[in-house]
Formats: structure tokens, C-alpha cells, sequence
């Protein structure tokens, strides 16, 4: 099992930049493909970006390419969220997810959730 702790997230205004940080523990890290995934009120849960086990690989909704930047560091056991030019509608709050399985590629039913963390993006 791994446990996540997402943190970094707050109020940010439109424009701004907010980079998120997800701290894992428990089994190795670096075996668990990692995701960012978001929810905004009223809304279901949202893919935003993936990253594979060696951190060589990424993958990222439509709504964050050019803006967000996944990557990871296998020797602290940490997964960050790098969010620029961030818009009201990015306001949700965002989850890390791990799951050690090659489909965790190509689905969003991963294994192990954090609790989240709220981003806020004003106007």
C-alpha cells in the first residue's frame, strides 16, 4: 500500500501560479504510476495529467497542456503539479492517485486516492 498527502494548494488570482505537492509513503514509490486529478463543485471528478513510473513519460488533459507540468522524484517520494496561467475554472480541489498497474495508463480507476487539496483561482 502507499499513503498520499497532497499540499500547496490556496488562492490564487487568474494568471497566477500555484504548484502542488503530493508526499508518499509506504511501499516504493517509484513502483506506482502517479495522477493528478481534479473536482470541481457540482462536478464529477476529472483526469488532469499522469506521469509513469521513471517520470519519463507523461500524459495531460487538453485542459492542461501548455499550462500544467507533471513530474516526479523518486528519491523523496514526491509527486508535484506545476499550475501556471491558471483560470477560474481550474478552481477545484485536486487529488494524487497511485496505482502500480500498467492500465493505471490508460483509465482513471487507480487504487490509492490523498484526501485532496483546494485551489481556488479568482477572477
Amino acid at each position: 500500500q502507499v499513503q498520499l498527502v497532497e499540499s500547496g494548494g490556496g488562492l490564487v488570482q487568474a494568471g497566477g501560479s500555484l504548484r502542488l505537492s503530493c508526499a508518499a509513503s509506504g511501499r516504493t514509490f517509484s513502483s506506482y504510476i502517479m495522477g493528478w486529478f481534479r473536482q470541481a463543485p457540482g462536478k464529477e471528478r476529472e483526469f488532469v495529467a499522469r506521469i509513469n513510473w521513471s517520470g519519463g513519460n507523461t500524459y495531460y488533459a487538453d485542459s492542461a497542456k501548455g499550462r500544467f507540468t507533471i513530474s516526479r522524484h523518486n528519491a523523496n517520494n514526491t509527486l508535484l503539479l506545476q499550475m501556471t496561467s491558471l483560470r477560474p475554472e481550474d478552481t477545484a480541489v485536486y487529488y494524487c492517485a497511485a496505482d502500480p498497474r500498467p492500465r493505471a495508463w490508460y483509465t482513471n480507476d487507480y487504487d490509492y486516492w490523498g484526501q485532496g487539496t483546494q485551489v481556488t483561482v479568482s477572477s
